[in-house]
């Protein structure tokens, strides 16, 4: 939500790390612009008939809007120290404050979280675990979202090693792991949190196999549109589909995607990737993603006690989703 005043200032198509240079330099908007954008994206998700959200956030400017809407939140304080253990302890206690600041009424709620391997210490990891101690807790990682993470693990190569330098960060104490990037997290990670990985464009059967054997409160989150706005590519969803991944849809923010709505990746994968069945996709959309927030015993299906909000939908004449289909908030 807090980068909602990105929206056409990055070009699409870079490839990731050109992606990450850009946001990472892009200075001076001023506040009025920000929050003003906060507020209409906010209400741009309401309108397309969102209820929930996980948001990843590094500052406190979304906090107001949080808790006026209507959507119910789950804010992901977001962390990285680029992997240098000495600067983990500064890291921590500067987004320690922003999570700190970030309200729990209205049903929100917030963890403090990782932002990816390839960016996260050892020691940083080992403060997000300690921070997070309350049961039940939900954490988000970004996943194998590109090649390059895959091959700094196994090989210390590909473009993080540049993207590194360009930055003034050294890499010479980093060994290669010989293992896919998400081995990295697992070996750090808590298996007792919830555990949301965003992306995982690159992800293979092995590394979901790994990743549900370390855990079963394992989801991950596919963002459609945005690996398409990146990187022109989407993952396999079949691998996920047969290892019976609880996938969840998400969309990434404004930087990186055209609008923020649930039905339009839903359309998106249907169109690219059509043999994953509707129904399939709208429990992507509902149930699993109220349960990776923990927020399943009030929203993500329509059960007595709950008060899941209803949308319409305009399906085909064969009940399938088209280019055409839009949505309606009833409820």
């Amino acid at each position: 939500l807090e980068l909602s005043h990105m929206k056409g200032r990055v070009d699409t198509g870079t490839g990731l790390l050109p992606f990450l240079q850009k946001v990472v330099r892009f200075r001076d908007i001023p506040m009025e612009e920000i929050l003003d954008a906060i507020e209409k994206a906010d209400l741009e998700m309401y309108e397309n008939g969102i209820v929930a959200v996980g948001d990843i956030s590094n500052k406190l400017d979304t906090r107001s809007q949080k808790d006026k809407s209507a959507i119910r939140y789950y804010t992901f304080v977001e962390m990285f120290d680029f992997m240098q253990e000495e600067n983990a302890q500064k890291t921590f206690d500067m987004y320690k404050e922003v999570y700190d600041g970030q309200a729990g009424i209205n049903g929100n709620r917030k963890s403090c979280v990782p932002h990816a391997p390839y960016t996260v210490s050892s020691r940083l990891f080992r403060l997000i675990n300690e921070a997070n101690r309350e049961d039940g807790i939900t954490i988000s990682i970004h996943n194998q979202e590109t090649e390059h993470e895959d091959d700094l693990f196994l090989h210390k190569a590909g473009g993080f090693v540049d993207f590194y330098e360009s930055f003034g960060f050294p890499l010479s104490h980093f060994k290669a792991t010989g293992k896919t990037s998400i081995h990295y997290a697992l070996q750090h990670m808590d298996p007792g949190c919830r555990t949301l990985f965003v992306h995982n464009t690159m992800t293979g059967p092995e590394d979901i196999r790994a990743a549900q054997a370390w855990s079963d409160k394992v989801y991950w989150a596919t963002c459609a549109n945005a690996n398409l706005y990146i990187e022109n590519r989407m993952p396999n969803y079949q691998y996920f589909i047969d290892e019976g991944a609880r996938m969840t849809i998400g969309t990434d923010s404004l930087t990186s995607n055209w609008q923020l709505s649930i039905l339009e990746e839903m359309k998106t994968i249907s169109h690219l990737q059509s043999y994953v069945p509707f129904e399939t996709l709208l429990r992507w959309a509902t149930l699993n993603g109220a349960e990776a927030l923990g927020f399943e015993a009030e929203l993500g299906s329509i059960e007595v006690g709950k008060k899941p909000g209803l949308n319409l939908l305009n399906l085909d004449e064969a009940l399938k989703l088209s280019r055409e289909t839009t949505v309606k908030r009833l409820v």
